[in-house]
């Protein structure tokens, strides 16, 4: 569904974490675009900025600036480039996470240390560095979100060291808000159900996943990057003006159902016929 309003008009803000043009942070990305958002974006490297450059001139965006999350000299030159462009952000989305993607899978317990260390210093602590930052630009006050995932309340099959990331970083939304909200700063994270994306890819069995979500959510579909672009749409404009320190589930309804769907098939059935047997592939 293609919305065009002028709801952000006059608003912008940054969004980190475009890996390409299926990523869930560009589906955020083009629906604030199209409700009159004017957007930024961070890459992390020469070949994601390749991947980034064009699509951001469909949404008429020229500011991109580079930025590893996990070296703090890094985000300050980020920052100090995206405050001569605007002195003042109305909105910052967050979309990074990290792991070793051999250690998605198995048991969570031959999780590294050096991994578990990485895993939530990228996916977790980044967002609180950049939160301290985005706050003294955001004078008018503002929003800011991050992704989520089901994973970090329940267990979810190879996401190991991810769900302790996610966990530690709703929690973060939790007391970023508490610090924030006297600035009328409001944070919030979006928990988005599992969507087919290049981070994704990292995760064994992820078709698995995928299929047992459209057979037993709710709505009996997947999540679109488009369906999490529109919570975003709501937690960035005034219309949520009175949301912080939320988890928003943007799920299909699976975070609430308690077993298998009566009428859903086996999905194991399903994903071998569709996939060769190979469960592991995406």
């Amino acid at each position: 569904m293609n919305i065009v309003s002028n709801l952000l008009q006059g608003k912008h803000g940054i969004v980190m974490g475009v890996a390409n043009e299926r990523s869930i942070a560009w589906g955020i990305a083009k629906t604030l675009s199209s409700h009159g958002a004017g957007i930024a974006f961070s890459y992390q490297s020469e070949a994601l900025f390749r991947r980034l450059k064009p699509l951001a001139e469909t949404i008429g965006s020229s500011i991109l600036i580079e930025c590893d999350v996990a070296s703090e000299d890094s985000i300050d030159a980020f920052f100090k480039q995206l405050t001569a462009k605007w002195s003042t952000v109305d909105f910052f989305v967050h979309a990074i996470a990290h792991s070793d993607k051999d250690q998605l899978k198995g048991n969570y317990y031959d999780t590294t240390k050096d991994n578990f260390l990485k895993s939530l210093d990228i996916s977790c602590y980044s967002f609180t560095s950049l939160c301290r930052r985005m706050q003294s630009v955001m004078s008018n006050g503002g929003s800011m979100v991050t992704l989520s995932y089901l994973g970090s309340e329940r267990v979810m099959p190879n996401y190991n060291v991810m769900g302790i990331a996610k966990a530690a970083l709703e929690s973060s939304v939790r007391y970023m808000a508490m610090d924030l909200g006297p600035r009328n700063i409001r944070v919030n994270a979006i928990s988005a159900g599992p969507i087919r994306t290049l981070a994704s890819a990292g995760i064994n069995d992820f078709r698995y996943i995928l299929k047992w979500n459209q057979h037993n959510s709710p709505l009996r579909r997947n999540t679109t990057p488009e369906d999490v672009g529109g919570a975003a749409v709501f937690l960035v404009s005034d219309l949520g003006a009175g949301v912080t320190g939320d988890v928003i589930y943007v799920d299909s309804g699976y975070h609430s159902i308690g077993m298998k769907a009566i009428d859903a098939p086996d999905i194991s059935t399903v994903v071998t016929s569709s996939s060769g047997g190979d469960l592991s592939s995406v």
